[in-house]
Formats: structure tokens, C-alpha cells, sequence
């Protein structure tokens, strides 16, 4: 569908919701044409911290509690009020009455335990896995029918927050009774959100209908009515060009992962850059102890100081990227600016090899008792100019005598290679979320797993495990006390980078484009859109 140009507005750059205006009067209809890089995988909320599952699950689910984006302070939702006792090892939760799942069932206290019962302790015989966003869960308790009481097993400080993240989307029942695989298809998610699905094409294309009879929003919102909108598409997108170039077009009105490159384009014809932050764990190569090559600290701070960060920031990306200065992005709860441990040293690095016992062989690579010091790492597609930033690592670590390999993001072998710390002793790492239980949620074995000290799917390696890592990402998430949490938070990361476990690079934003005529579209605490309130001023 084509649209009209309409006269360009002056260019302003968005690093989190945007205010409205009191002179902009909200259109209402229209359809939203969202063009997104990725299909969306599952839609079960715990899923969502993968962007395209994110946003569809923002806009057809609510939460139990806001957070707000500007302070990150957490607000009140479909929960009314709260309250926990000292240690944090109970939560009692007030539901706002009235309000419906889209199936018409009632999203009361019996809906809200029988979610986080399921998100707490998974359900094994549905495949369902537990949230990373929820420790120390124990059970639910119905106190009456808008009121319902959490119970953990040890203090869980950070569940409050947690009942604010995507992960946390409140669905209906019968939904909570299908199996993982069947929540691939987005037509068998039924929230209490704003929207609606009406339509799929797999892996091509998403529907979403506004649901009329609506009226709870965020209570810090301006909408509390239906949304402005008929309905958005999301339509699947993978070509950086191709985006680009239908948004400046009038083709469409908003457009995720907006490659730095193409940043100029937008905003030369005045089309606004919504640059929203993550606020969690750096884009980031993260090591695989179990693996030989890389199990010698000397070698992992090797490749540490052999890694220009501000070469590949400044060769790639736009001031939206800025260069990492620890494990966590300066935005996220409980960093510490660790840029000395991340100093580029190129001889540092050789004389580290040199002591490992590395030494160059005839083509510049080094060898030891016969074998090459010879890498190899995926290319992860949801990373922004993923492959070009691997290929840069790989040229510079060429300079200390290392080879890096990088492999397609696509390849079919990617998933059970990546679990198998023999083939991939390097694995890219990030993941946002505005609480500091965001570096367990990468690092902690029953989480992510970046390390793999389960030691993944290889029956030939010693099985790596470090016990006082684990222990600190365990303190973090039971810290009652918020200033020993942060600091907790900090130890972990320098931890993390004194045994050279991850090279961070770069802070990694959402870059949204969005056309002139576009108006209200919001961003959760972790950059996710959230189109309840936006409007199209001319369709």
C-alpha cells in the first residue's frame, strides 16, 4: 500500500518514550505497517526476550506492574498495589478488577497464580521453561479473587521488577495449557493487551486487531481506552535496504533494526531515530573455559587486550552504540565503568601468548605441541552488523597471532555446535533487562549459560564450573539489602572480566525508524515499542 509524503518535520532523536504533546490530537484508525528484520520463534512470554517475540507479545499482553521507562521505577498495571514482607520472600499482589483476557475469561487472582506458577516452575510435561527473570520461586496462593499471594523458597528481590519485563505477559488459561511448540503460532496467544492477533502468515507476517472493549492501561499512561489504532501488520523484513527504503517511501511507518549505516538516510529526509536502550548485559563475546584453546586465562586475556572496541565502534556504528566500559551498559542498574581492564594492547597481548607457550608458526598463526591456535564463532543474526563486527575482532586478533573463524548465523549446524564448547569455544552474548539479576540471567548455568559450564553436549571435555562466579550470581538474586545488591552486581562484573570470561564491545540500543506522521509510539524500560498509544496523523 503506497502513501502520501507529507512535508518534513525537524529530526529528533528518542533514547526512550516519547512525550506527546499537548497540541497533537490522537487520529483515531488506521493500520500500523511495522516492518520487522526477524519471524518472531515462541510466543510463550518467558520467550520474549527475543526481539521480534517481544514485540508482537508487548502489544497483545499486559503485565502485573509497570516500568517506567524515564525512572525505572515500577508502577502499578493490571496489579492495583503490592506489598512484600521484610526478606522478600512473599509478595501480595491486589488485581484491578473488570479486567478480561480477549477469550473474554477473567484475568483475576486464579489467572495471575496460575501464570507465575507456570513461569516460576516451568511445566515439563508442555515443554515450558522456567523464566529467567523469576528465582527462588516456591508456589502461589489465591487469597481471594483479586488477590493473590507469591511464596519463594530464599529472599527474590528482584521479582517485582520481573513482573514488569516482557517475560512476564499475563495470557489466558488455555493458553497456558498448550505444549511450547504449539505457541509458535501467534493465533494461540490469548492476553488482556491492547491488540489482538486477527492473522499469520508463518514467518512472513502478523496481524494484530485493537480490542474495542479495552480500558486498562498503565495507570501512569495517558490511554486508558481502547488504542488509537484499527490494527497494526507486522510484516517480516529481513533486507536492511529493503526496510529502509519502504519507510522513505511512505510504504510504511515504522521499522526495526535500522543498521547505523542507513541511520543518515533517515534522518536527512527527516524521519525520527528512536534509539532505545537495553539496559542489560553488553553485546559481547563470551568464552567456553571447556574448551582447550581457550581454557588458559592467559590466552582469554590475550584476546581480551587483542580486541579494539573503539576501532570497531567508530568503524561501524553510530554515537546510538556507545563503547562498552563494563560487562553491563552504562544505562543498566548496578554498572561500574571497568574501561581500564578493557584497554586495547596489542603487545601486551603477543607477550600473554608468548607465556602461554603460543608461539607464531610460518603463516603467522600460532601454534603449540602441534596444534593451531585456530577459532571459530557464529554470526548471531539478531545482533546488529553482527558478521562485520566479528570479521573486524577476527582481523585484529590476526595481529596477535590468532585465527578467527565466522561462521553464517543461518547455518543449520549453528544450535547443536553452539552447545558443544569443542566446535565453539566463542559464543556472542547480550540480553537486556533494567535489574541487576540480568547478569545472572546470562551467565548462571540454569539460565543462558553463556560460559557453558554444564559443559553442553560434548561427552569429552572436564565439565567447567566456576563455583565462585555462581556463587555471586546467586547472591545478586537473593540480596534483600539494594545497596549490597549493586555492589554484588559490580563484583560479579569484574569478576567476569579479571578471569577474562567476556570481551564486551559495544552498548547495544533498538534503533527504530519511524515515519513523520507517526505519533505516541512508546519504548518499555528495555526498548521494546509499545503501539497502545501511538496514532498515524494522516492514513
Amino acid at each position: 500500500m503506497m502513501r502520501l509524503r507529507f512535508s518534513p518535520l525537524a529530526l529528533v532523536l528518542f533514547a526512550g518514550s516519547l512525550t506527546v504533546h499537548a497540541a497533537d490530537q490522537p487520529v483515531k484508525g488506521g493500520t500500523l505497517i511495522y516492518l520487522e528484520q526477524q519471524a518472531h520463534t515462541n510466543l510463550y512470554p518467558p520467550a520474549g526476550g527475543f526481539y521480534p517475540n517481544g514485540g508482537i507479545l508487548n502489544q497483545i499482553t499486559d503485565k502485573l506492574t509497570w516500568q517506567n521507562p524515564q525512572t525505572l521505577e515500577v508502577e502499578p498495571w493490571i496489579a492495583e498495589s503490592w506489598s512484600s514482607n521484610a526478606d522478600k520472600t512473599e509478595y501480595t499482589f491486589k488485581i484491578r478488577p473488570g479486567v478480561t483476557f480477549s477469550d473474554g475469561t477473567p484475568l483475576d487472582a486464579n489467572a495471575v497464580a496460575k501464570n507465575f506458577d507456570t513461569y516460576g516452575l516451568g511445566n515439563k510435561a508442555q515443554r515450558l521453561p522456567v523464566s529467567e527473570v523469576i528465582n527462588n520461586y516456591a508456589r502461589s496462593e489465591v487469597i481471594d479473587p483479586l488477590t493473590v499471594k507469591f511464596y519463594f523458597k530464599k529472599s527474590s528481590p528482584g521479582f517485582l521488577q520481573g513482573t514488569a519485563t516482557i517475560g512476564s505477559g499475563l495470557v489466558s488459561l488455555s493458553t497456558l495449557a498448550r505444549s511450547f511448540d504449539q505457541l509458535g503460532d501467534a493465533r494461540h496467544i490469548i492476553g488482556s493487551g491492547p491488540f489482538v492477533v486477527s492473522g499469520e502468515k508463518l514467518g512472513r507476517e502478523v496481524d494484530l486487531t485493537a480490542r474495542k472493549d479495552y480500558r486498562w492501561g498503565p495507570k501512569s499512561s495517558p490511554q486508558q481506552g481502547p488504542a488509537n489504532l484499527d490494527g497494526i501488520r507486522v510484516i517480516v523484513t529481513p533486507e536492511d535496504s529493503v526496510r529502509i527504503g519502504a519507510l522513505l517511501a511512505g510504504q510504511a511507518d515504522i521499522i526495526r533494526q535500522v543498521q547505523a549505516y542507513d541511520e543518515r538516510q533517515a534522518s536527512e529526509q527527516h524521519f525520527p531515530l528512536y534509539a532505545a536502550p537495553t539496559r542489560g548485559v553488553n553485546d559481547s563475546i563470551s568464552f567456553r573455559p571447556d574448551n582447550p584453546l581457550v581454557s588458559d586465562l592467559r590466552v582469554r586475556q590475550a584476546l581480551l587486550r587483542a580486541t579494539n572496541a573503539k576501532q570497531v565502534v567508530d568503524t561501524l556504528f553510530s554515537p546510538h552504540y556507545p563503547q562498552a566500559k563494563s560487562v553491563l551498559a552504562a544505562s543498566a542498574a548496578g554498572f561500574v565503568d571497568l574501561s581500564d581492564k578493557l584497554k586495547y594492547d596489542l603487545q601486551q597481548a603477543k607477550a600473554l601468548l608468548d607465556a602461554a607457550g603460543w608461539t607464531p608458526g610460518a603463516d603467522g598463526i600460532r601454534e603449540k605441541a602441534g596444534q593451531r591456535l585456530a577459532l571459530t564463532v557464529y554470526e548471531s543474526l539478531p545482533q546488529p552488523q553482527n558478521k562485520e563486527v566479528l570479521q573486524l575482532v577476527a582481523q585484529q586478533w590476526r595481529q596477535a597471532g590468532v585465527a578467527l573463524t565466522v561462521k553464517a548465523g543461518d547455518a543449520g549446524s549453528k544450535t547443536l555446535d553452539n552447545l558443544d564448547p569443542l566446535k565453539t569455544p566463542l559464543t556472542v552474548s547480550e540480553v537486556g533487562r533494567a535489574d541487576p539479576d540480568v547478569v545472572k540471567s546470562m551467565f548462571y548455568p540454569a539460565n543462558r549459560d553463556a560460559l557453558l559450564q554444564k559443559g553442553g553436549t560434548s561427552d569429552k571435555v572436564k565439565n567447567f564450573r566456576d563455583d565462585t562466579l555462581n556463587a555471586l550470581l546467586t547472591a545478586i538474586s537473593a540480596e534483600v539489602d539494594p545497596a549490597k545488591r549493586l555492589q554484588l552486581t559490580g563484583d560479579a562484573q569484574r569478576y567476569l572480566l579479571d578471569n577474562a570470561y567476556v570481551i564486551p564491545i559495544f552498548e547495544e540500543p533498538q534503533v527504530f525508524a519511524g515515519a513523520p506522521w507517526l505519533k505516541g509510539v512508546r519504548f518499555e524500560a528495555v526498548g521494546r515499542p509499545a503501539f497502545y498509544g501511538a496514532w498515524l496523523e494522516k492514513h
